[in-house]
């Protein structure tokens, strides 16, 4: 895979990550929505936030939506920008609002996890190939976009066709999944999810969304059969780790298996799960922007998720460069017996006290 190089003028940014981004409000204690006296706000976005970590770990990143021109949208641009994230190509819309929605944290103390979402007709779902701008969209090394923004409108349906369309010198299209069936309204949501990613260079999908969107069983190795086009595939699968399967997969009707690249899950001591998805998405990203061997890139995407998964809101800052390259160079033994808690991303100086391996 071929990422091309920041000094192309063609080039401005690393990663143009384009989709919804919403205000958040989490409990500030533990209980069902109907119950909790206050919320702590905060944004949320499969797109921005990948965009948010990569722009974090040091990567140029720029993202594209549209927000309302309400103060939630002031909220999320200033919010998202304090990342370091480029939104100059964000548009506000005057007549839609701006998305919001309220979570509980899947708490241990009530077993609970209530998602209320306030995001019909909002202003990212009348994105269309009209109005949003592709040139700044294709500008980047890798554009990443997902299966969500598919799902709210035909117009953001139009979008990613026209995004994820073959013509020269395209970027590398990044295209996590992350199928949704509450949000679909079109009853070919699964076909276009299926068309959308076989247009893509890097797909991340989850073994059980796989079978729910697809009806694909079989394992990794099944996935890659029905999605031979992508030039890199990862299957995620939960707590048993990824697989990535990188290159042409053997030619259709032989009895070859797909060879796939396998890094097991870190154990981690779970806050919320909540975001981990476009952690792990931006960690294999930015392992492939730095050019690291695909076992690698796997490994960046654990230990960013690890980030994800050990905080309680929708977007965790990643982890330090010289801790991630430390701990994704270990043997297979010594990854196999890290277990990571909450502040370990700020483990560098004294790295055994958060990391530990028993």
């Amino acid at each position: 895979m071929t990422v091309t190089g920041p000094s192309d003028p063609a080039r401005g940014v690393d990663v143009v990550a384009l989709g919804e981004s919403m205000v958040t409000f989490r409990p500030s204690v533990p209980g069902r929505l109907a119950e909790v006296p206050s919320f702590h706000r905060g944004i949320g976005g499969a797109e921005s936030n990948t965009a948010c970590m990569l722009a974090e770990a040091g990567h140029t990143a720029r993202w594209i939506s549209r927000v309302g021109a309400d103060p939630f949208g002031d909220h999320l641009l200033a919010a998202i920008a304090g990342h370091g994230v480029d939104v100059s190509r964000v548009r506000r819309d005057p007549d839609r609002p701006t998305g919001i929605y309220f979570r509980t944290a899947g708490d241990r103390a009530t077993d609970a996890h209530e998602v209320a979402y306030y995001r019909a007709g909002s202003a990212a779902s009348a994105m269309t190939p009209a109005n949003v701008p592709a040139d700044a969209a294709l500008q980047g090394r890798i554009l990443h976009l997902s299966g969500i923004t598919a799902a709210l409108s035909d117009g953001c349906r139009d979008l990613l066709g026209e995004l994820t369309a073959p013509r020269p010198d395209r970027p590398l299209i990044s295209f996590d999944v992350n199928h949704r069936a509450g949000l679909w309204q079109h009853p070919e949501g699964p076909r276009i999810l299926l068309d959308l990613a076989r247009r893509a260079d890097i797909v991340f999908v989850g073994e059980d969304e796989a079978e729910e969107a697809w009806g694909i069983t079989g394992g990794a190795e099944a996935i890659r059969r029905a999605l031979p086009e992508p030039e890199t595939l990862v299957v995620k699968r939960g707590a048993q780790g990824a697989e990535a399967f990188h290159g042409a997969p053997p030619a259709q009707g032989t009895s070859v298996p797909a060879q796939g690249t396998s890094v097991p899950a870190l154990a981690v001591d779970v806050v919320a799960t909540v975001g981990a998805g476009d952690a792990f998405a931006a960690g294999f990203l930015s392992a492939t922007l730095r050019g690291l061997p695909v076992r690698q890139r796997l490994r960046y995407g654990h230990l960013w998720a690890a980030a994800a998964l050990t905080t309680p809101g929708d977007l965790a800052p990643p982890p330090p460069a010289a801790l991630t390259a430390r701990l994704a160079a270990l043997d297979d033994t010594e990854w196999g017996r890290l277990r990571l808690g909450p502040g370990w991303t700020a483990a560098v100086e004294r790295a055994d006290e958060e990391v530990r391996t028993p």
